[in-house]
């Protein structure tokens, strides 16, 4: 699945959410969405748990 698909159906989930539940549940889908990107990339290895929490220069060596 290319990003463009990933974002499509990422949008239409969100808007679903907005039409349906209102802000509250708009804001959860987002959230929930971010959570599970980052798990993902966890998962995928192409993010490693410490890279959440060092400091900026130190990410770039």
């Amino acid at each position: 699945m290319t990003m463009a698909q990933t974002g499509l159906l990422a949008g239409m989930a969100l808007g679903f959410a907005a039409y349906f539940g209102g802000f509250g549940a708009f804001l959860l889908v987002a959230a929930l969405g971010a959570i599970g990107f980052v798990l993902g990339r966890f998962f995928d290895g192409d993010l490693e748990p410490g890279d959440l929490f060092r400091p900026r220069e130190d990410r770039r060596r």
